[in-house]
């Protein structure tokens, strides 16, 4: 099994986008996921939809704020 990296509704970060992956984890349905670094300097991966994720590219900056999903800034 995996760990779910989607995003809590009462999560708040923003930071740098690092990394871009997706995959199939469960055999059936297609995650996407992006590594972000915070400001802090602490690195994550979160799940985003596929529309946040084919319009990003590395470097570019997303924001989560409380009670909407992440965002590009």
């Amino acid at each position: 099994m995996f760990t779910s990296r989607k995003p809590g509704p009462d999560d708040a970060w923003e930071g740098i986008v690092e990394d871009k992956s997706r995959g199939m984890l469960d055999g059936a349905n297609m995650y996407h996921f992006v590594k972000v670094r915070c400001a802090d300097g602490q690195s994550m991966k979160v799940r985003v939809d596929r529309g946040l994720w084919k319009s990003i590219v590395v470097g570019d900056r997303i924001v989560k704020e409380p009670g909407s999903g992440p965002a590009k800034a």
